[in-house]
């Protein structure tokens, strides 16, 4: 369960997050990259959207989660355990997330990540898949393109608040 500020305010990111998390999913699959210009819209959405979705004591403090998940972000990418613009991608999704519903954020992401892992890796397989969409890198590379997983996470976590709110 939601908070109730997060949820009222999943009804206000939900629209402007939606295209560009799918921006983001379709990017990785097609170029093994998240744009950092996809990275910026979502944090503008946050600081400008997020004024008005939530208090802005509670708004500041979400603005904490980026810097947080940018600084682990850079360790866990320097090692070479995810991409760059996965991890700056995540920063980018932090403060959408309440500090309080971390732990159902993380069931949904675990669920978003081994889903889309299978349906990736299904429709690599697929000749009409491949023939359609045949440049794609993510058919050719071993590493999993993790803007896939991410993206869906951040929606189906505002998804949940969005129908919890309505």
């Amino acid at each position: 369960m939601m908070l109730a500020e997060t949820a009222r305010s999943a009804l206000w990111f939900l629209p402007f997050a939606t295209p560009i998390a799918l921006w983001v999913a379709w990017s990785d699959m097609a170029r093994m990259k998240i744009p950092n210009k996809a990275v910026g819209a979502l944090m503008l959405v946050f600081v400008l959207v997020g004024l008005l979705a939530l208090p802005f004591d509670i708004w500041k403090w979400r603005l904490v989660h980026f810097l947080v998940v940018l600084a682990i972000g850079f360790v866990v990418s320097s090692l070479g355990l995810v991409g760059a613009g996965d991890a700056k991608f995540a920063a980018a999704m932090a403060p959408f997330v309440a500090l309080e519903d971390l732990a159902f954020f993380f069931y949904l992401m675990v669920a978003a990540l081994l889903a889309a892992f299978v349906i990736h890796r299904a429709l690599r397989r697929m000749g009409a898949v491949r023939r359609a969409f045949p440049d794609w890198e993510s058919w050719e590379r071993r590493d999993f393109p993790m803007g896939m997983a991410l993206g869906p996470a951040l929606l189906f976590y505002l998804v949940a608040g969005a129908i919890q709110a309505g």
